[in-house]
């Protein structure tokens, strides 16, 4: 495997999780416009992302592969506590 396989690979097995940080930072924002007003989005979605990154390295370690439902169903868990986090208990 040559070094652009392996970016893509690499990149194709965090796609998941900036895909649900970007989306849930973005709806965080919209749904709760006015609490979250000083946040910034970016902040949302880093940690949000940096959250699903940290489960999708897990659940590859626990379950020795990538693309199990179980470790897909904790990312957006993870997403969903690290939007809580950083948005509402750590201002």
């Amino acid at each position: 495997m040559g070094p652009l396989d392996a970016a893509w690979h690499l990149l194709n097995f965090v796609a998941p999780a900036l895909g649900v940080a970007v989306l849930a930072a973005a709806l965080a924002k919209l749904l709760w416009r006015r609490e979250l007003a000083a946040v910034p989005w970016r902040r949302l979605a880093l940690w949000a992302a940096g959250a699903g990154v940290l489960v999708l390295v897990g659940g590859m370690v626990l379950f020795g592969r990538d693309g199990k439902m179980a470790t897909y169903a904790a990312l957006v868990v993870a997403s969903a506590l690290a939007l809580w986090w950083v948005g509402f208990v750590r201002r």
